[in-house]
């Protein structure tokens, strides 16, 4: 997709403008950011609920080739643990680096050129943090989220929560070739 014909919305929640940096290498500013989170940030056991603040602190620096951000972003996190289900609530903090090319730099042109879609673009004066943002917190989860680390999950017979009864057991199985001879126990009692 060429850079004229992807607009970003200026108002979108993490779409920042970086036109006061001119396209001075050297040149930065520091940027505290609060946006609400998009759909869908996270795993499908473990993600920041849509519409909880995200907050950023950035350092947007310009370089010769474009805009380099370096950033923390910090959520809050729900889910469930994959062993038993019970309810996970956490905090997340995860740190990220990006450079956006300018769009009319001879990088970019080759960057399209090949179709590249790993190559961050800057959009005139705007650039879009949500997918960096994304590949940041999906990359910082837990692959299976336990509620705590010996979380011993769920009684394979009757679902029940081991870990709110430790002692829970069922008895053997009887082997179905040797049930009748349970009754011949019971009669001789």
């Amino acid at each position: 997709m060429s850079s004229s014909a992807k607009r970003l919305d200026p108002r979108a929640p993490f779409v920042l403008d970086v036109h006061d940096l001119g396209r001075r290498p050297g040149t930065q500013r520091e940027v505290t950011h609060t946006a609400p989170a998009p759909a869908d940030l996270g795993i499908e056991v473990l993600s920041v609920p849509e519409g909880s603040p995200v907050e950023l602190d950035l350092r947007l620096e310009a370089v010769m080739d474009g805009v380099l951000v370096t950033g923390e972003a910090r959520a809050a996190l729900e889910g469930e643990c994959v062993r038993c289900l019970e309810p996970i609530t956490d905090e997340l903090d995860v740190d990220f680096q990006e450079l956006y090319l300018y769009d009319d730099t001879r990088d970019a042109a080759s960057v399209e050129q090949e179709g590249d879609d790993e190559v961050s673009m800057l959009h005139g004066d705007l650039l879009d943090l949500e997918p960096v943002l994304r590949d940041a917190v999906v990359l910082a989860l837990p692959f299976q989220p336990l509620c705590q680390d010996d979380c011993p999950g769920l009684c394979t017979e009757c679902g029940a929560r081991l870990a709110d009864d430790p002692d829970h057991h069922h008895d053997a199985p009887i082997d179905p070739r040797w049930a009748s001879l349970t009754t011949l126990e019971e009669g001789q009692e």
